[in-house]
């Protein structure tokens, strides 16, 4: 568990009544300041004989894991460039994120950097592709070699990043034992057996909504453990299995969403010259929340059953 040390409270004062207890604070697990954490051992078992990877990766909570991927990604740039250091403003800056949560982030690996310093880079991302499991290679399926599929097998930014491509599936005639990528493409019907001999843990479903949950059925069958879904439908799997649900459309929707609010807000800016002040949204005729468009609200991209 992740602990916060408080500042402790003298002894009470004779003749003075007992101090009542502090309420404790109870912010937001995503946003609250950065608590010290003691760093957990770089060897030895943890609880239960888990390895020390494995009890950092159980305490680390879903959003501060998609932004460890973004921490990596802007380190490996940085590395690139000659970097050898870097401070928690550089890195919040280039990845987004403001400082205070990057820490807490970081303190999720057991990592606080140097005072004047910062944190040494090669070392941020040994830590960080640990943690998600990069350490070794994922071999990746894609099924539907449609325009998608097709951009898919032939990214060649997968294997640098240990996610090579190793088997791909459609159902067209044409396209069975074509090489697309370097890869001859498999009949869908032999998704349990390909991606079992070869070891296959990912698989991509890039087909029509009305095969995502066949697909996905065998897939699982084949011993696929974590599945991405570009197809606009919600699939039922196994507790065990690991879905992210892709959805372009939903995706410009909401960015849709973003600017016909701001849009409404630049209106609302300008029609307020001329109304009196005080009056609530509701009194103007806006309905609740921020210029009637109601409170904020996240999205969830793990799907499971």
């Amino acid at each position: 568990m992740v602990t916060q040390r408080g500042r402790r409270d003298g002894a009470d004062s004779p003749g003075r009544p007992p101090r009542r207890p502090r309420r404790p604070d109870t912010p937001d697990a995503d946003n609250a300041p950065t608590a010290e954490m003691p760093a957990v051992p770089a060897e030895g078992n943890g609880r239960n004989g888990d390895a020390p990877e494995a009890v950092r990766a159980k305490q680390i909570p879903e959003a501060a894991v998609a932004r460890l991927a973004v921490y990596l990604r802007v380190l490996s740039a940085m590395s690139e460039q000659g970097a050898t250091t870097v401070s928690s403003e550089e890195l919040s800056q280039a990845a987004g994120v403001n400082s205070a949560k990057l820490r807490k982030d970081l303190s999720y690996l057991g990592s606080y950097g140097t005072r004047g310093v910062g944190y040494e880079v090669s070392v941020l991302v040994s830590q960080i592709e640990r943690i998600l499991g990069l350490t070794r290679q994922h071999k990746v399926a894609v099924v539907g070699i449609g325009n998608l599929g097709h951009a898919l097998a032939n990214y060649g930014g997968f294997p640098g990043r240990g996610f090579p491509v190793e088997a791909l599936f459609d159902l067209d005639a044409d396209l069975i034992g074509v090489p697309v990528g370097g890869l001859p493409v498999s009949h869908m019907d032999d998704i349990p057996r390909v991606c079992a001999e070869r070891g296959i843990s990912i698989g991509v479903i890039a087909t029509p909504p009305t095969a995502a949950q066949s697909v996905c059925d065998r897939l699982v069958a084949g011993g696929v453990q974590c599945i991405l879904n570009f197809a606009p439908v919600v699939l039922q799997v196994p507790a065990h299995i690991e879905v992210r649900k892709v959805d372009l459309a939903v995706e410009l929707q909401i960015l849709s969403f973003h600017v016909a609010r701001r849009a409404d807000d630049a209106a609302g800016n300008q029609g307020t010259s001329g109304l009196p002040t005080g009056g609530s949204p509701a009194e103007n005729g806006k309905g609740s929340g921020r210029n009637g468009s109601g409170p904020d609200g996240g999205r969830e991209m793990v799907v499971r059953s």
